[in-house]
């Protein structure tokens, strides 16, 4: 039997849109082996009155439609009933960008709680009362958090002890140590007069990581700049 060392709630106004993410490659097999389980949850299914509203308009004016307050705390709070989250997280373009030492620091959770944002967002007092981190993915606006969240998902579950093959892949990605990746080669070592680098054919690990710590400096300070400031 596996165990499952994460949990992962996402509430959403578009759950059709986080099907295909949450059931192919690497997330499907992370759930196939238990070592997560996501499970998604339908704002609409806690919406007002018959035709189970969960938008409204803003006050003081202007354009786009709010999350409404009481849909998105009704859910919140079932949740909470059921189990303690080591965070809940909103996605939202107004917040800090995702990084690779927060997807670090989420990989070793146990319950994480996602909301999705929609339209122009959510009502302010959700994020006071409920959220206890926020996070953007870019400075850019999507329709709505939903692809954001899975991005989020898809960026921490890769590093659960278990889910890659290969656990030290992902301790070699880029932004590990606040360096880009250096360049990578496979077979053939020669295609139409390009070459692979000679040390990297040599055997001498000592030297290919060096070669490797090298170009993912230079990498960085071409591509990067900022990060060597970190």
């Amino acid at each position: 039997m596996y165990i499952c060392f994460m949990r992962i709630d996402i509430i959403t106004v578009s759950p059709g849109l986080l099907e295909s993410p949450f059931n192919h490659s690497i997330i499907q097999r992370a759930k196939n082996k238990g070592l997560i389980d996501i499970h998604i949850h339908d704002l609409r299914e806690y919406g007002l009155g018959n035709y189970r509203q969960i938008d409204d308009t803003q006050f003081g004016g202007g354009a786009g439609m709010v999350l409404m307050i009481k849909p998105i705390a009704t859910c919140i709070d079932q949740l909470l009933s059921e189990r303690t989250y080591d965070e809940v997280i909103y996605m939202t373009p107004d917040a800090k960008t995702l990084n690779q030492s927060t997807c670090n620091t989420l990989s070793l959770k146990e319950n994480i709680l996602i909301l999705t944002g929609h339209y122009k967002g959510v009502d302010q007092r959700i994020r006071d009362k409920y959220i206890t981190k926020e996070i953007s993915i870019g400075d850019y606006v999507l329709t709505g958090g939903e692809l954001a969240a899975a991005v989020l998902v898809d960026s921490v579950v890769r590093l659960i002890p278990g889910v890659i093959g290969d656990e030290t892949s992902a301790l070699t990605d880029s932004f590990q140590d606040n360096l880009l990746s250096p360049p990578v080669y496979t077979r053939p070592s020669n295609y139409e007069g390009m070459k692979v680098p000679e040390v990297l054919l040599s055997g001498n690990f000592p030297k290919i990581e060096e070669w490797r710590s090298d170009k993912a400096y230079e990498r960085t300070q071409q591509i990067r700049p900022d990060l060597l400031n970190d």
